[in-house]
């Protein structure tokens, strides 16, 4: 098998399986404030010129959409306590609970899914889920 096949067969699988056990989200929020979520999520001490940059766009613009979510109730904003120039974005619960539902598989749907596998094929999905997320970290 090539890599581009493998590569094709890994983003098929991966849409398959997000499309089927997905949550289905309650709020309407565009998929770049899910992404700026999910970098404040995972950077955490991010700021507005970070998440402009991580975007593509002027930090005038990411101000923009900082305060639409701000608005909503999803992100603040916080001083830095050791440089109180810089002003971190954090992410409040309501964005946590936003974000996890936009991003994550529902729960139940996967543990119905595990319950039809053995422990050595749950086993598996475990460690190869690991080996790429670890590997991705790596690369990006």
């Amino acid at each position: 098998m090539t890599q581009k096949n493998t590569v094709n067969n890994i983003n098929q699988n991966w849409t398959d399986i997000y499309h089927l056990l997905h949550y289905v989200p309650q709020e309407n929020i565009s998929h770049q404030a899910i992404r700026l979520l999910q970098h404040i999520e995972k950077k955490q001490e991010t700021t507005i010129g970070d998440l402009a940059t991580y975007i593509g766009v002027t930090h005038n613009t990411a101000s923009e959409h900082i305060k639409r979510l701000i608005k909503k109730g999803f992100v603040s904003k916080e001083r830095s306590i050791e440089d109180e120039r810089k002003v971190f974005v954090i992410l409040t619960k309501e964005g946590n609970e936003v974000l996890y539902r936009h991003t994550r598989l529902d729960n139940e749907k996967l543990k119905s899914v595990l319950e039809n596998l053995d422990a050595s094929e749950i086993e598996l999905i475990e460690k190869a889920f690991a080996l790429l997320s670890h590997e991705a970290r790596k690369c990006f």
